[in-house]
């Protein structure tokens, strides 16, 4: 059984390259490298004897085209004769190439910090939307990197961009505006699929801004204007209503001790006299008034 699934996984990959397009992964690097020293030919061990012998014959000032320094941050891969070199990425500090068969390319392995440009985003609910962020990503295989793509960065700023359309696309326009950690983390993982056979770790994603068409500015400001009045005039309605549930219950009390008016009268006049007023109107209770009127005949 493990026969007949290996003769498929060859097949497969023996079509695939037929095909024109080759995709390595990290075990078929891993396979190239260990047999990279003997598939070179006779051909490309005379031309390599021949660099050596040429550097041997022209020491020391050869030496100082051999020695190549990479810093702490950086790898170097090695292609000797067009073939990566066995070991791989090599670095950091002090590593020895051959002049004549040797060619080295230099990877930034820190992390790289770009801006996806603001695109144009039509939502699931048909409002066209303006959307930038900002993405983070590293090298995490400086061979996969050089050699499974000609651009890393600019075909990871295209993907950024293509993904953020299409991430969007899906959402409703409240779901993005409330919901951005989440679109976030969507684009994140996106791009570390896509780019994990680019040897590219994509580390973090963030969306920075939101920008809306003016006349939906302004239909969202005349919406939330429209709903805070609409709150405030229920809430005057209720404090009307508890002002009127008040009036009565003291209406009531005054209702049932007849002094309680009079020492209402009183604080009136004590709020009027306070306001240093010229004239002061005092009204007189009509009870007091009977006892000077005499009986009708």
């Amino acid at each position: 059984m493990d026969n007949a699934e290996s003769r498929d996984m060859k097949t497969a990959n023996r079509r695939e390259r037929q095909a024109g397009s080759p995709r390595f992964t990290q075990a078929d690097f891993e396979k190239a490298l260990e047999e990279a020293d003997n598939s070179i030919g006779v051909c490309g061990w005379i031309l390599v004897l021949f660099s050596i012998l040429l550097t041997l014959v022209t020491l020391p000032i050869s030496i100082w085209m051999c020695i190549k320094i990479v810093k702490e941050y950086e790898r170097a891969i090695i292609f000797r004769l067009g073939r990566i070199l066995k070991g791989g990425a090599k670095g950091p500090g002090l590593f020895f190439i051959l002049p004549c068969t040797d060619s080295f390319i230099n990877v930034d392995m820190r992390t790289i910090t770009f801006d996806i440009p603001p695109q144009e985003v039509l939502t699931k609910d048909s409002v066209t939307v303006s959307v930038d962020g900002v993405v983070y990503y590293r090298v995490q295989n400086a061979t996969l990197a050089v050699a499974n793509i000609t651009n890393a960065d600019a075909a990871t700023r295209l993907l950024a961009q293509t993904t953020l359309r299409n991430v969007l696309g899906t959402k409703n326009l409240s779901e993005i505006l409330s919901d951005r950690e989440e679109i976030a983390h969507s684009m994140q993982s996106t791009l570390d699929d896509a780019t994990d056979d680019w040897g590219i770790k994509v580390e973090r994603v963030e969306i920075k801004d939101v920008k809306l068409p003016l006349q939906l500015q302004r239909a969202m400001a005349a919406e939330a204007e429209a709903t805070r009045e609409a709150r405030a005039k229920v809430i005057a309605a209720e404090g009307e209503m508890n002002a009127s549930r008040a009036l009565k219950e003291a209406s009531m009390v005054i209702a049932e001790s007849p002094s309680a008016l009079q020492l209402r009268y009183l604080q009136t006049l004590n709020t009027i006299a306070a306001e240093k007023n010229s004239t002061i109107i005092f009204p007189l209770p009509i009870d007091m008034m009977q006892a000077f009127v005499g009986p009708r005949a």
